[in-house]
């Protein structure tokens, strides 16, 4: 099954910019239809509030979790249209993630532009975030797979248990690596999981490749979140288009403090 259907010759033409290395380069065509079909969504939405949703969608970042799911598909038996709809499934939650993200840490820019909170408060903010969510689970709910749509739930909620639990220790010394390693498991690695686990499946994969496929989601998502909070402390905000030093700021313990901190005791002891 397929939810969209715009031309290919439609497609958007910046698109291609945001395609950068060697892998994304295997999939760029299937990347920039689901640039497009991003872009679209806001159609779906009462027109006093498409405009928020338009500048949520809008925003061209990296696009993992689609180009894993893409990857995946592509590895496991090839890519169909079944795995262009799960690739925008799943970034249209993990936009949804973003927007509430910016305003639990106050950040002001994401990708060189002024987040939703920055340009219409909390308030405002929270609910686009709900409606983004919302319309990605009611998105799921079309593939002929059930299941499918029971895991982006499941994976939705282990991202939103993550995120409550590293607020729940901020400022909490006592934090171990394996407490850290844990929680973003579930607030980052979850998506990378279902971004892999599901592509397979999604191919009538065996049992082996459909575990294999996501141990290596879980593995990926751990690494990209160690590598997002140490940009967090060294990175620059002109080069990350994003505001920086916020988990600092809020307390959150990240693999670099605690290495720090176990450094620091060390020596005293």
């Amino acid at each position: 099954m397929q939810f969209f259907t715009t031309p290919q010759n439609q497609l958007l033409p910046e698109c291609s910019k945001n395609i950068p290395s060697l892998p994304f380069q295997l999939i760029s065509s299937h990347l920039q239809t689901v640039e497009q079909y991003i872009a679209k969504q806001a159609q779906a939405f009462d027109p006093a509030v498409s405009s928020y949703i338009a500048y949520a969608c809008h925003s061209h970042g990296k696009r993992l979790r689609p180009a894993l799911a893409l990857l995946t598909g592509g590895a496991t038996g090839g890519i169909t249209p079944a795995h262009v709809d799960l690739a925008v499934v799943l970034e249209l939650v993990h936009l949804a993630t973003l927007v509430h993200d910016d305003i639990i840490d106050e950040a002001e820019l994401r990708r060189d532009k002024p987040t939703a909170n920055a340009k219409w408060g909390s308030t405002t903010s929270v609910l686009l975030g709900d409606c983004l969510f919302a319309h990605a689970l009611s998105l799921s709910t079309r593939f002929e797979e059930r299941d499918i749509c029971r895991s982006i739930a499941t994976a939705a909620s282990d991202v939103c248990t993550g995120e409550i639990i590293q607020t729940q220790r901020r400022y909490d010394w006592a934090l171990t690596l394996e407490e850290y390693l844990q929680i973003i498991e579930k607030k980052t690695a979850a998506f990378f999981v279902m971004a892999a686990e599901l592509a397979a499946k999604l191919n009538g994969s065996p049992a082996e490749t459909v575990a294999a496929c996501s141990f290596y989601g879980r593995q990926l998502g751990v690494a990209y979140q160690v590598y997002d909070d140490c940009l967090d402390i060294v990175g620059s905000e002109e080069t990350a288009g994003k505001t920086l030093g916020t988990d600092l700021l809020k307390g959150k313990l990240t693999l670099p403090v605690l290495k720090l901190l176990k450094a620091s005791s060390d020596i005293r002891h």
